[in-house]
């Protein structure tokens, strides 16, 4: 695909999806989100995100200056916990003796068991870190400022996505910010399993510098390795971030395809995270573009886009670094934005192609 296909656009009117301007319902407390780094829809249909309270601006937190300088706001606790309709039900997260938090928070995955996976992308997270539901500490892999490289078995690289298999529960790794590789562990002890680059050959930490669309295709995963996610039917979606870039793989790492996703998009890339459709075939692969500004739909089986909708902007149904996705069992999709976005927004299904 050499350019995005011709669809019509509408901030009001976006393909199949509707913006719901009152979800969520108001945060409680006066709180106020910063860069909405990662998001996840559990079996329940709650939607959890990790932000960063750190990034919320001074004059944006007048209420927790010292002393105060406005009626509002404070910076919520990391992990926040939506139920359906939007109401907060839960929220906790940040240091502790008992593990390394992450500097800067980055992804967040409920598995099966309904644990909950963090990840972070700052210079010295090296560690994924598994919590109960109620932000009980359960176990980390890795350790801060420990990373190898991407053939280390004991630590990761600046975690991105994480997604737990529930036939083998085995833990995806898209490792990611440092690393350049797909990496598998036990999710139950943490003990490493395998892990893959480019085209399912060994990982190749050297830099091949920056993203060429005149080139030919790398086989190189460039940094970041961002999004990842496991269809039904056992096919493992990998995106190659500013190579723009998806290549599909089996469990075992096994290389199946690739696809090329707006080639002509340069700087952070086209491909940053994913979601699947919930007809009984996962007939289409949803992809945010936190680039251009809009998520894509993809006909699984032949990679094409079919569809785009969204643009850049701060309005309903408009996206400011759009981050992440993900798809309740309705097929309402529900998206978060980082850098100034700082928002998470829902689309209702209102159904079509």
């Amino acid at each position: 695909m050499e350019s995005a296909p011709t669809v019509s656009q509408s901030p009001q009117e976006t393909g199949q999806f509707q913006p719901d301007p009152y979800w969520p319902q108001p945060l409680p407390e006066d709180w106020i989100l910063g860069q909405v780094s990662g998001l996840a829809v559990d079996d329940r249909d709650h939607v959890w995100i990790v932000h960063r309270p750190g990034t919320v601006q001074p004059v944006n937190a007048g209420a927790a200056q010292d002393p105060p300088v406005a009626m509002c706001c404070t910076p919520a606790p990391p992990v926040i916990e939506f139920d359906p309709a939007g109401n907060v039900v839960n929220a906790w997260g940040g240091e502790s003796a008992e593990y390394d938090w992450p500097e800067s928070m980055h992804g967040i995955h409920i598995d099966h068991q309904g644990n909950v996976w963090l990840g972070g992308n700052g210079p010295d997270d090296h560690q994924i870190l598994k919590f109960t539901q109620d932000g009980s500490f359960l176990m980390q892999i890795g350790a801060r400022g420990q990373n190898q490289g991407s053939h280390d078995t004991e630590n990761v690289g600046g975690p991105s996505t994480m997604r737990v298999d529930p036939e083998t529960n085995e833990l995806y790794v898209a490792d990611g910010y440092q690393n350049r590789r797909v990496v598998v562990f036990d999710a139950e002890t943490g003990e490493y399993r395998r892990h893959w680059g480019a085209f399912g050959e060994e990982p190749d930490d050297t830099d091949p510098g920056p993203y060429d669309p005149a080139a030919g295709p790398s086989r190189t995963f460039q940094t970041p390795v961002h999004g990842l996610v496991i269809a039904d039917d056992g096919l493992l979606y990998v995106s190659d971030r500013p190579n723009n870039r998806i290549q599909v793989f089996e469990k075992d790492g096994t290389f199946v395809d690739e696809t090329h996703l707006r080639p002509e998009t340069l700087g952070p890339g086209s491909p940053w995270y994913f979601g699947l459709s919930t007809d009984p075939d996962q007939v289409h692969l949803y992809v945010a573009d936190g680039t251009n500004n809009v998520i894509w739909t993809l006909d699984r089986e032949t990679l094409e886009p079919v569809d785009y909708w969204g643009r850049g902007g701060r309005q309903p149904g408009q996206f400011d670094w759009l981050h992440n996705l993900g798809v309740d069992s309705q097929g309402n999709l529900y998206t978060a934005e980082v850098q100034t976005g700082h928002r998470v927004q829902k689309f209702e299904y209102v159904g079509g192609n």
